[in-house]
């Protein structure tokens, strides 16, 4: 099983994705108001989303990033995408939106003003519509921010061609832009930790299961800069280890002829133990000689405690501080056609700048889940996992639970016919598409406001 990020042919068990790629279940019920696509399942797996949730337990800052691919029209799956956002933003965050123009230059042929264009008209004005807070909400383009082309470069020393060939499943004929890309990704991912772009903080990233890689890239790249490892031992309590690097030997206590030098080293130990102390944790057992320190009154349920303290140290001596980035994952809304959705087939999904009659017209012309008569659907009921009518209004349109399950329910046992589901979902969507463009018309004023 094969995640690319450039030409994902869809994803059939997403059970499997998860125990392969060791992403963890999300749990709606423990989520402060949880969306519908929580509740559905349709977000269904993280990587360190508690760390998120217990940052804004604590009253800690955290962020949002995302990224828009500025090379064809906005469509349903990119407000998926907002939304999730939107929510992240509703619970205290700011929000962080890169534009990747370099990498649409890049890999897509499209000039850079052309990006810019695309950006303005298809994207940023359709989110002034989607209820993002334009002061809490950040948008940038990639050429326009250089830090985070050199951040890549700095990562990149951290991983190789064989990493990136076991990841991306890279070959010889792989393009140099497709090796490049992810590294800017990166350093768009990481670099809102920055203290001028907000400083040390957990950063989420909400995406499609496709883009993993990049996340994975990311988080083994940054956990390779960081001076202090936290790591749960044998008893189940953590233990700290310092990590050697070439820009920290010295500091370290590693002499350059080899050797421990043990008052520095122990100098470390002590400012170690002093930030874990900030956290609340005091049994402490030090080895210096072997770079370690056990935390006994310490379980691995509190380690992303504990590492921000340390790298708010590492900072303080001089590293880069980084935490590894958070994620979450949803599931792919299924195209009109039946297959995948995607920009570059119209007839596949519904563009947030559709006619009214463009949006009647392809849903009544969708994919049904229904049986080929009336007599054999009132026997045999209809498919609603197949059915694009009832799968929009699962993903976009309904938004009570009740009223989605006895959709379903009818629709199963027949007593709902395709014709009337369709209908259903046509006068939800063009209800939701009508007071879309209204707020977006109403706030096209706040556009200059996200670019701020």
């Amino acid at each position: 099983m094969e995640i690319d990020p450039w030409a994902s042919k869809g994803i059939q068990n997403y059970g499997e994705i998860c125990k392969k790629f060791g992403l963890d279940a999300i749990e709606h019920t423990k989520l402060p108001n949880p969306t519908h696509l929580h509740r559905r399942g349709i977000i269904f797996a993280h990587r360190d989303l508690d760390n998120v949730l217990q940052a804004r337990k604590k009253g800690r800052s955290f962020g949002v990033l995302s990224g828009l691919m500025p090379s064809g029209q906005i469509h349903l799956g990119h407000k998926m995408v907002i939304d999730q956002a939107k929510w992240f933003q509703d619970l205290g965050g700011d929000v962080t939106i890169t534009v990747a123009d370099l990498e649409a230059h890049a890999t897509r042929g499209l000039s850079l003003e052309k990006c810019r264009e695309y950006a303005i008209e298809e994207y940023i004005s359709n989110y002034a519509g989607m209820g993002l807070d334009p002061d809490k909400t950040s948008i940038y383009f990639q050429s326009e921010r250089p830090i985070v082309q050199k951040l890549g470069f700095t990562l990149g020393k951290k991983t190789n061609l064989s990493e990136m060939e076991a990841i991306y499943g890279f070959s010889g004929e792989t393009n140099l832009a497709h090796i490049q890309s992810p590294l800017v990704q990166a350093g768009d991912i990481v670099h809102p930790q920055l203290d001028e772009y907000g400083g040390l903080r957990p950063i989420v990233v909400p995406v499609g299961i496709d883009q993993d890689p990049h996340i994975r890239l990311t988080r083994g790249m940054v956990s390779k800069t960081n001076w202090f490892n936290v790591n749960q031992n044998k008893s189940g309590s953590i233990t700290i280890g310092l990590s050697i690097q070439d820009n920290n030997q010295e500091m370290m206590g590693l002499k350059r002829g080899g050797g421990i030098d043990k008052n520095q080293r122990q100098k470390i130990i002590n400012k170690a133990i002093a930030a874990i102390g900030k956290a609340g944790f005091s049994q402490t057992n030090a080895n210096a000689k072997h770079g370690t320190i056990e935390i006994k009154d310490a379980t691995y349920e509190v380690h992303n405690e504990i590492k921000y303290h340390l790298l708010n140290l590492e900072r303080q001596m001089g590293g880069m501080g980084l935490m590894q980035p958070a994620s979450t994952y949803h599931q792919f809304a299924i195209g009109m056609t039946g297959g995948k959705m995607s920009s570059s087939q119209p007839e596949t999904t519904m563009f947030l700048n559709d006619s009214m009659k463009d949006i009647e017209k392809k849903i009544k012309s969708s994919f049904s889940g229904g049986q080929a008569t009336v007599e054999e659907h009132r026997s045999k009921g209809g498919n609603p996992d197949v059915d694009v009518a009832y799968q929009y209004l699962r993903y976009f349109f309904e938004e009570d639970d009740n009223e989605l399950e006895k959709i379903r329910e009818e629709y199963v046992s027949g007593d709902l016919l395709t014709g009337e589901i369709k209908s259903i979902c046509v006068e939800k969507a063009i209800t939701w598409m009508k007071n879309h463009h209204e707020l977006k018309d109403q706030n096209q004023h706040l556009v200059k406001e996200f670019l701020k």
